[in-house]
């Protein structure tokens, strides 16, 4: 199934059960929100995306606490989650979904290394975490389109229990 014929199918989902979804993004830079708003009528469902790629930026605008940003890093599972439950306070939406990663070419390490990417998505029902290590030979645009691809999955199986 391509790109366009999932976020069509998401955006037909969305709309039927009066969903609105609001994005975070750091490592994806916008791609995700871009996407999801690329086709007519998204604006029923889509309330907002931003693209909070440095730490101040998620201390500022997603409220972020900057002692656990500081002790866990942008990278980290906690990071993912409280960028995605202070969004969906924020939003006032249905779903918030986060994204934080190392797309590389450089910035990885040991125990971060290029290709971590936390997908992170929630809504009063859950709060869900996912941790994907893609391919670290990939491109930097390579890893934004697998995260992309994974984001969608995340988005529709979650729609799914709402």
């Amino acid at each position: 199934m391509g790109i366009n014929h999932q976020i069509k199918i998401i955006n037909e989902r969305l709309k039927k059960k009066k969903l609105k979804i609001s994005i975070a993004e750091s490592c994806s830079g916008g791609l995700i929100s871009y996407n999801l708003t690329k086709l007519p009528g998204s604006s029923k469902s889509f309330i907002m995306g931003v693209v909070c790629y440095s730490n101040e930026s998620k201390i500022k605008f997603l409220k972020l606490k900057k002692k656990k940003l500081l002790k866990y890093g942008a990278v980290s599972i906690e990071t993912c989650k409280q960028m995605c439950k202070n969004l969906l306070k924020i939003s006032k939406s249905n779903i918030a979904v986060s994204i934080t990663g190392i797309a590389g070419p450089g910035g990885g390490t040991v125990k971060k290394p290029v290709g971590l990417v936390y997908i992170g998505i929630a809504s009063k029902k859950k709060i869900e975490i996912n941790k994907f290590i893609y391919n670290k030979k990939l491109s930097r645009v390579d890893i934004q389109k697998e995260v992309l691809k994974s984001t969608l999955k995340i988005i529709n199986d979650h729609i799914s229990i709402l």
